[in-house]
């Protein structure tokens, strides 16, 4: 085929293509007309959920299947994630807060999960988020909730503690996350890094190595280490490559975690979990009498007793007295589930509190 003919024909399909694109579309409002005509016939006058975690899973989970290449499957998944973002945007005002400045991998993440066809609202703090999820400023909000290599982001945790919010979590997102030396100056003149202190964490090795007389201090974001780095004399951040361009400063060294395979987890957070797909987990937030022999191992025999398996624990001080702590325990199941909805009822019998914090899809990519 001369190049003519094969110009030709791309230009035919893109044709096709955008007239399929905007049926799509107008298929799409149809969904959400239903869904608000469904609401309104059982007295609910409220808008209707436009992410659905679990039809979106579905949807990719088809097109992977489908996929006969030469496209890769995350070539096309991050097609039919743009289509899917704008989809949602014809149908409802979306809005996604998140840990701010824009760059950081909050951000990232975010953008992973809805596109860019949403609006974006930056935060100084994870409780921040938190908070205006809760009050409904925002559709909805991504927090941070644990790296492979660091492990559980405190600072989430401890909001949920304290603020014991309405939200439920919707979603979870996978991110991997690569952090690089960004600076202005040469790596002899640096004396000063910026970073968040997971970001240290994950690449503690490296500035041992390679700057050990610089001194480390931690901010909110690896975002807004890169913005301090852009105005300061002789300093640096830990961030990653997006905030290099963005903030225009030099990569002085790329990758340098310790562990390759990075990856941070993110909750996305809404004002009710999604229905049952048959693949979830469901995060549990609870206290149990301290001063009871076993307490805690009778609750957690409670979900061995039902044949649930438990794929997280954590702990943070509950705040109500001194050594008195909340359990966070993530299981396998929705909440919805048989065997889970029984557990649940049994453990209350062990537990002073019981907070299920959502259900959400498994995503394992």
């Amino acid at each position: 085929m001369d190049l003519e003919t094969a110009r030709g024909k791309i230009s035919e399909l893109d044709r096709k293509l955008v007239d399929m694109l905007n049926e799509r579309a107008r298929l799409s409002l149809n969904v959400g007309a239903a869904k608000r005509q469904w609401l309104k016939e059982q007295g609910d006058e409220g808008e209707p959920e436009v992410y659905v975690p679990g039809q979106e899973k579905r949807v990719f989970e088809k097109v992977r299947n489908l996929n006969q290449g030469p496209l890769s499957a995350e070539s096309v998944c991050a097609i039919y994630r743009e289509i899917m973002s704008a989809s949602i945007s014809l149908q409802s005002d979306v809005s996604v807060g998140y840990l701010g400045p824009p760059g950081t991998f909050s951000h990232q993440a975010a953008m992973k999960r809805f596109g860019d066809s949403l609006a974006y609202v930056p935060y100084a703090k994870i409780e921040d988020v938190v908070a205006a999820a809760a009050k409904e400023e925002i559709t909805y909000g991504l927090v941070p909730i644990e790296n492979s290599t660091f492990g559980t982001v405190v600072q989430t945790l401890d909001t949920f503690v304290v603020e014991q919010p309405s939200v439920k979590i919707r979603a979870e997102v996978y991110l991997p996350v690569t952090q690089s030396l960004l600076s202005r100056y040469q790596l002899s003149a640096i004396r000063k890094v910026y970073s968040h202190p997971q970001a240290f964490g994950q690449s503690r090795q490296w500035l041992d190595q390679y700057l050990p007389n610089a001194a480390r201090i931690d901010v909110s974001s690896t975002a807004k280490a890169a913005e301090l780095a852009a105005a300061e004399n002789y300093t640096a951040a830990i961030s990653s490559e997006v905030c290099a361009s963005m903030y225009n400063l030099d990569i002085v060294a790329k990758d340098i975690t310790s562990t390759k395979d990075n990856t941070t987890r993110f909750f996305v957070l809404g004002q009710s979990s999604d229905n049952p797909t048959g693949d979830d987990k469901t995060l549990l937030m609870f206290t149990v009498d301290h001063r009871e022999p076993g307490a805690l191992c009778s609750a957690l025999n409670v979900f061995a007793k039902h044949k649930i398996n438990q794929t997280a624990i954590n702990s943070r001080p509950s705040r109500q007295r001194q050594w008195h702590y909340m359990f966070f325990v993530e299981i396998i199941g929705h909440e919805q589930d048989a065997n889970v909805a029984s557990a649940l009822e049994e453990i209350k019998s062990y537990c002073l509190d019981l907070v299920v914090l959502g259900s959400y899809p498994r995503q394992l990519y």
